[in-house]
């Protein structure tokens, strides 16, 4: 089945002067066991990438570290050439150690090499958006993103960087990165039951800004609610469905990027985000994280 980003479900959002679906794909699970080292199954991640492609999605967020390299170098092979309406979204910030750590990199040669690297492998003579990673895997942290944010803006300048973005951060770095360059997105946790982003998801819609929500299923702990689940239970549908659809009912400047191995539960995702849900399912999910 060959679908439209606008027919995905929640219709599309203009990210800089990109058009993309609001329902995107997240390549981190595509990388091997702890987001290091290749797939177990090759074949099964290209087949992931092109089903994505196939179901109108075109929107793919990945990163250098996830492999690291791994993933970058999958989607070159899996969707070289790049259709024309396909965005690729990374990140740079952050590395990865022998530990499976993600010590930060956020020195002006660090973050060089990172965007040098992943043009490299992804085949790309620009970057449609490049995010700062900032804090560390345990959340934000309060410190200034100037020196870094500020290499990618001269980047951007060089033509090696379209548009801009950070993550993992608060909202006053929001607003220091604003009072530098524009940004089109911000990229944090968030999900039905972390919902410490949402003043800062209704400033940016306000704003025409993207808001990307990693983890919106929980990430390596699946959300767990009673309230989740009697919505779910009621509609005859997974918790999943009602998280991802809840998410993009939530605010018109959300992109969904959830990750899959799969093409079966790739397909799932995109059926549970089209799922009705009523006012009084809505108000039911609202008070959840609250």
């Amino acid at each position: 089945m060959n679908t439209t980003p606008a027919s995905l479900p929640g219709g599309t959002w203009t990210l800089g002067d990109m058009t993309v679906a609001r329902f995107g794909y997240g390549a981190m699970q595509l990388a091997g066991p702890g987001v290091m080292g290749p797939p177990a199954d090759h074949d099964g991640a290209l087949a992931v990438l092109r089903e994505a492609a196939a179901l109108g999605i075109n929107h793919i967020d990945t990163a250098g570290a996830y492999g690291p390299r791994v993933t970058n170098r999958l989607i070159r092979e899996a969707l070289h050439p790049r259709p024309g309406t396909l965005r690729i979204v990374t990140k740079v910030g952050a590395v990865r150690d022998e530990q499976g750590g993600w010590p930060p990199a956020r020195r002006p040669d660090d973050l060089r090499r990172a965007v040098h690297e992943n043009l490299e492998d992804l085949g790309l003579d620009v970057l449609d958006v490049v995010n700062l990673r900032l804090g560390d895997a345990q959340g934000p942290r309060p410190e200034s993103l100037a020196e870094p944010f500020e290499t990618l803006v001269e980047l951007q300048r060089q033509g090696l960087v379209r548009h801009l973005g950070v993550s993992n951060v608060l909202p006053e770095q929001v607003a220091e990165a604003q009072s530098i360059a524009p940004i089109v997105c911000v990229q944090n946790m968030y999900n039905l039951a972390h919902r410490q982003d949402d003043e800062l998801i209704d400033d940016l819609a306000a704003e025409g800004v993207a808001y990307v929500p990693f983890f919106p299923l929980g990430g390596f702990t699946p959300l767990q609610s009673t309230a989740l689940s009697a919505v779910a239970s009621r509609l005859e549908a997974s918790p999943m469905a009602v998280a991802l659809s809840w998410l993009l009912r939530r605010s018109p400047n959300i992109l969904l990027i959830p990750g899959t191995s799969s093409v079966a539960h790739l397909r799932e995702n995109v059926a549970g985000a089209g799922l009705p849900l009523s006012e009084r399912d809505l108000a039911e999910l609202d008070g959840i994280g609250r």
